[in-house]
């Protein structure tokens, strides 16, 4: 049997070893899996601007962080709005490095006015009838710059939109393929995730409503907003295994936003928010696919609810929620990530670094079942030291 070659032989120990740790075994060594985003430009020597508005220079920064700092698995890109696609399709609701915003300020989300989001609080009805059907005649035509609703005068500009769009989508995901196995080839570094899931509640608040709309039809049309959610579910299951893993190793990227405190009350999380996205999370897992559970926020008080899912059918990624509490309240059905606060890798020492990743392995990855993470996504404000720092001494104390 002919020997593998080495950067492959690199690649299969690494998936092996992050593989391990996400179904609560325990590897050689944890693995080290941050979700760098803005930080590969700092590092790469590339403005914001750059990295958001050229995909090339974003893939060619994370394939130079990979190679330097030797990770086990990384995101392809996790500055993942490219502008040239939210400029083809003249989109509303990013902000743009270098044209609306500073060359070296990460790109934003717009929330909607109030009294003129995206869905107007009388088209639950439209929505839940054909979900599809509405984001593409009343949606797509507010959040556009160029779509011209349906009954309107045509336009060259409607008519670009369509075509520049597709072609950009098609480059940009056609590219991303491409570069999952650069990682592979050049650096021997596993892609992180496979796919993308979001709640349907994000989706109402996040793309539709916006929060302070949401946040009104929870009281005035409670029902509506239940109905929304269960119409949007099988969509978003179908996109989630549209995207994923077919081998079924690397886990589907789930995005957590307006679920946690203060966003919502538990008590408005277990009805509004758990059961649509519990089903789908079932729902993938009974077909073998996990969910990396990315909790942007404090979700520790909804801990309960989360222990509800069958065991290893997530891993649970902690943001501000305490990870040790996290650990002893579903360390025995999932692995955990992250953990190491972003404001100690922006404004610490790389000592501070060392000793709060020690605190961590020790509180809860003695048994396996961790991955070393950040405790959110880095942007332009981590210290090159200091994710260094988190990187190696990982690597030296976490080994079993």
């Amino acid at each position: 049997m002919a020997e593998l070659d080495p950067m492959e032989q690199r690649y299969q120990e690494r998936l092996r070893r992050y593989v391990t740790a996400m179904r609560k075994g325990k590897p050689d060594r944890i693995p080290i899996r941050p979700f760098v985003a803005e930080f590969t430009a700092v590092y790469a020597g590339y403005t914001i601007q750059e990295v958001t508005h050229d995909y090339q220079k974003a893939f060619d920064a994370v394939i130079r962080c990979a190679a330097d700092f030797d990770w086990d698995a990384v995101v392809p890109n996790m500055v993942y709005v490219w502008t040239g696609l939210v400029q083809a399709i003249n989109l509303r609701y990013y902000a743009v490095p270098g044209v609306d915003l500073p060359a070296d300020v990460p790109f934003q989300y717009l929330e909607p006015p109030e009294e003129n989001a995206w869905m107007r609080p009388d088209e639950y009805d439209a929505l839940i009838e054909d979900p599809t059907g509405y984001l593409y005649n009343v949606w797509l035509p507010r959040v556009s710059r160029d779509v011209v609703p349906p009954g309107q005068p045509n336009t060259f500009r409607n008519n670009m939109s369509f075509v520049l769009g597709a072609m950009a989508m098609l480059d940009y995901f056609n590219a991303l393929g491409r570069q999952v196995e650069r990682l592979r080839r050049e650096t021997g570094t596993v892609s992180a995730i496979s796919g993308i899931l979001k709640a349907p509640f994000d989706i109402l608040a996040d793309k539709l409503r916006g929060y302070k709309g949401l946040c009104l039809d929870l009281y005035r049309q409670p029902d509506k907003v239940l109905k929304a959610c269960e119409a949007l579910a099988p969509h978003l299951l179908h996109v989630a295994k549209s995207g994923a893993d077919p081998q079924k190793n690397v886990p589907i990227g789930l995005w957590m936003h307006r679920g946690c405190v203060p966003f919502l009350s538990p008590q408005q999380f277990e009805r509004f928010y758990w059961p649509t996205l519990k089903w789908i999370i079932e729902s993938l897992w009974a077909e073998g696919y996990q969910v990396l559970f990315y909790a942007e926020g404090e979700w520790n008080p909804n801990l309960k609810y989360i222990a509800q899912l069958p065991d290893l059918s997530i891993i649970y990624h902690v943001d501000r929620g305490d990870i040790f509490e996290v650990y002893k309240a579903i360390g025995h059905k999932f692995c955990i990530s992250g953990g190491i606060p972003n404001d100690l890798l922006a404004f610490g020492t790389p000592q501070d670094v060392r000793e709060y990743c020690k605190k961590v392995i020790d509180g809860v990855a003695r048994d396996g079942g961790y991955i070393m993470d950040a405790s959110a996504i880095m942007q332009n404000d981590a210290k090159i030291e200091n994710v260094r720092a988190m990187t190696e001494f990982t690597r030296e104390y976490g080994v079993y």
